[in-house]
């Protein structure tokens, strides 16, 4: 089993594995696969499911972590992304942690190997074949909702405000949105470029996206943008398009209630789409 480094890892054969998660959408994967007895850290951000996670120990943010607290937890495994983690970080951790694994899911097909990455290393694999059935089932189901044909949307995704920021066209977002015919706008050669608004760029876009997190973007935002820019501007949920791993799943179905209001040839009808569907 590979890495997004190429790193092979083996299967965990002896003894009970103790994992500490520096990303929280592999942190759900990893209870989903049945594995949150061998959680022993995760950050302040692991936030699902909620149930679960408050009896694991928080070592931390993504970006700053308490290296003695980790230490102090003697963890076999460091599962890190690359990028929400930091470098000089991880390989701090490296120093002290034997198995580091590192993931880097880039499109929303890339779930399926990190399942199995996951899965095969710590030994879950009814769960893990379990999860890839329901990603392929969702993502059936989505491609049969689509309208024929499907008419390309322009769009702009914001992450963040004061600066405005985006995301590039080869990010996961980028390609999950891809699925429904909107194709993201890049405004710098970053990841995650900074932009100014100008009248350039609004005719140069369909519609605005502004993500419920990393910045927590209101119905205010909406009208004020709107105003602003004279686009049609959607609110939607970061979580079902931007965290990877089992949460993809109900993103795909979450792509499927955004593409039930596409119609051929005309923008999406709601000012905003928010859909709690866990």
């Amino acid at each position: 089993m590979q890495d997004a480094l190429g790193i092979r890892h083996k299967p965990v054969n002896d003894g009970a594995p103790r994992i500490v998660s520096l990303v929280p959408s592999i942190t759900e994967l990893l209870c989903d696969l049945g594995l949150a007895p061998y959680l022993v850290g995760r950050t302040g951000f692991c936030i699902h499911p909620k149930e679960i996670v408050q009896h694991i120990a928080k070592v931390g943010g993504t970006k700053n972590v308490n290296i003695e607290k980790i230490r102090a937890l003697a963890p076999t495994h460091l599962v890190v992304n690359i990028d929400e983690n930091e470098k000089p970080c991880v390989e701090q951790l490296a120093q002290f942690i034997p198995n580091v694994i590192v993931t880097h899911p880039q499109t929303l097909e890339d779930n399926l190997p990190l399942f199995n990455l996951l899965g095969g290393i710590f030994n879950a694999t009814d769960q893990t074949q379990q999860l890839c059935r329901q990603f392929n089932d969702a993502l059936t189901a989505l491609q049969g909702s689509l309208p024929d044909p499907l008419i390309p949307q322009r769009v702009l995704y914001c992450i963040w405000k004061d600066p405005w920021m985006t995301i590039s066209e080869n990010t996961y977002i980028a390609n999950v949105l891809s699925h429904i015919g909107w194709q993201s706008i890049s405004t710098g050669t970053n990841r995650y470029p900074e932009f100014t608004w100008s009248d350039q760029l609004v005719s140069e876009i369909d519609l605005v996206l502004l993500s419920s997190e990393p910045y927590r973007f209101t119905e205010e935002h909406v009208e004020a943008l709107k105003k602003q820019c004279g686009k049609p501007v959607l609110l939607l949920d970061g979580e079902m398009v931007s965290w990877y791993g089992s949460r993809a799943i109900a993103g795909i179905n979450y792509l499927r209630e955004l593409a039930s209001f596409r119609r051929v040839g005309t923008p999406l009808c709601p000012p905003s789409l928010i859909i709690d569907i866990r």
